[in-house]
């Protein structure tokens, strides 16, 4: 009996084995590129051996996690700012090692709204918000798509904003896209707008950068004036158009001018806006194409908000070409700077 046990438990003692040990991230490297257009944007990367996730601590009491170790952070206020940016490498065991560098970014001051598109998902929505329905929807231009809410549609993924329009059959319409602006969640009165972006290719895509008075609603379009920072069609390739639209001018009676610029489906270009109580200038990559002279204009003296949207055929988009199923706008940032 005593053997039988000895036995036994002899046995069991070969039999036990040691946990494996643990890894932990090694080898932690952390690089800071700070944009040089005073936005206050940082490109950060990090990268670690056996590492699954990273925790950034921007230094401003945010902190944001990504699995790659690649995010981008705007940084907001005035000035020159340095912060201290903590990153924490983390394994599939849970073990961590962690690195921090200083940065120093120079925000203009007169920077006061911006949208970098830095957060993948849904476009943020303390600052967009959606029209939904057919692009004739009480908007006019008998547009062919329907604009919705869907990830499809619209959606932000690697530091740009996607708007995707999609040939297919979706509530009574044969294309579908989306249309966000930032009404009841920011407006201003004066400044200057510079949104980048790449635009769609394909007959009868209508891409738009665009604001509208606040007091539409009350007043109505286009008493309320419209500032078209950029239109382009895609039975026109490179040429942009600028436009205001007020009354006794609007629709095709609207004021603008057009330029031409090459590359703009293939090459993010800087689409800008200056705007005064006399004067609404418009800019391609910085080179003004048109003057618009707006003293005493009352459709251009209050509120406005900014809109992205891309419409499909319309009395301005023009003949669709069948062979479109799919075409996207891609959009790197909007700014807006006070006068």
């Amino acid at each position: 009996m005593m053997l039988a046990l000895l036995i036994s438990t002899a046995s069991c003692g070969k039999n036990d084995k040691a946990p494996p040990a643990k890894i932990a991230p090694t080898n932690l490297v952390l690089n800071a590129i700070v944009n040089t257009d005073n936005s206050g944007s940082v490109a950060f990367t990090a990268m670690a051996d056996n590492a699954v996730s990273y925790d950034y601590d921007f230094g401003n009491g945010t902190t944001k996690t990504v699995a790659n170790g690649i995010t981008n952070y705007t940084y907001s206020g005035t000035g020159q700012q340095t912060f201290t940016v903590k990153v924490t490498a983390k394994s599939a065991d849970g073990l961590t090692v962690s690195k921090s560098t200083t940065v120093t970014v120079t925000i203009a001051a007169g920077l006061i709204w911006s949208e970098e598109f830095n957060t993948d998902g849904a476009p943020d929505p303390t600052k967009w918000g959606y029209d939904i329905g057919t692009g004739d929807n009480g908007w006019g231009n008998a547009e062919a798509e329907y604009y919705t809410d869907r990830s499809k549609n619209v959606s932000v993924s690697n530091g740009t904003l996607k708007i995707n329009l999609l040939k297919e059959s979706f509530s009574g319409s044969a294309y579908t896209s989306a249309r966000i602006l930032t009404r009841g969640k920011f407006t201003f009165k004066y400044g200057r707008v510079e949104i980048s972006a790449k635009l769609p290719t394909g007959g009868g895509t209508w891409p738009a950068l665009w604001m509208l008075g606040a007091n539409a609603a009350t007043v109505g379009w286009p008493a309320c004036g419209e500032i078209d920072i950029m239109e382009h069609k895609g039975n026109e390739p490179t040429k942009i158009y600028g436009t205001v639209h007020h009354p006794n001018h609007a629709g095709a009676n609207a004021d603008g001018g057009t330029t031409n610029v090459l590359n703009e489906t293939t090459t993010f270009h800087k689409y800008a806006m200056d705007w005064s109580p006399t004067l609404i200038r418009f800019y391609v990559d910085d080179q003004l194409f048109y003057t618009f002279n707006s003293a005493g204009n009352s459709a251009f003296d209050h509120d406005f908000f900014i809109i992205l949207n891309m419409a499909m055929g319309g009395h301005f988009g023009g003949a669709i070409d069948p062979a479109v199923t799919s075409a996207t706008m891609e959009v790197d940032y909007v700014r807006v700077y006070k006068n």
